[in-house]
């Protein structure tokens, strides 16, 4: 018989360095799993990607067990790594804080096509864009 599902969680913790902590003490805590457990496990098969957020999809079952699902970094995220600059712009539209060049956006798309909502690389690289304009960061040739 199939576990009954109690919780679909998903939270973005710092590749290989999620503690029992804030944010996923708050998060996880309630449910009443074993957060070191968590932790632990996520640390480990997140190791190879230190540097990078990394969200993860936990579903908790009834009987306090779970598993989770490691899902691609944010495409923010990988967008302010490619345009160098910390943060977004906070005046979208009027201000730029960096720009990105089309091959970038086609190879954030490529990391992403597991997790987007698209048929193909084209419509992939096209919400990507979109990202970038919602956060200031200028595409270019």
């Amino acid at each position: 018989m199939a576990k009954k599902i109690r919780a679909v969680v998903t939270i973005q913790l710092p590749a290989g360095k999620a503690t029992p902590a804030p944010p996923v003490g708050t998060v996880l805590g309630p449910h009443g799993i074993n957060l070191v457990e968590f932790t632990k496990t996520y640390n480990e098969r997140t190791a190879a990607q230190t540097g990078q957020v990394i969200p993860a999809q936990i579903t908790i079952f009834e009987d306090r067990s779970f598993t989770f699902i490691l899902k691609t970094p944010p495409s923010a995220d990988l967008l302010r790594k490619a345009a160098g600059v910390d943060k977004g712009s906070a005046t979208t539209g009027r201000t730029t804080v960096g720009s990105v060049t089309r091959a970038q956006v086609r190879e954030i798309a490529q990391i992403k096509m597991a997790d987007l909502n698209a048929t193909d690389l084209d419509a992939a690289a096209r919400v990507v864009e979109g990202t970038a304009r919602s956060m200031g960061i200028e595409v270019t040739g």
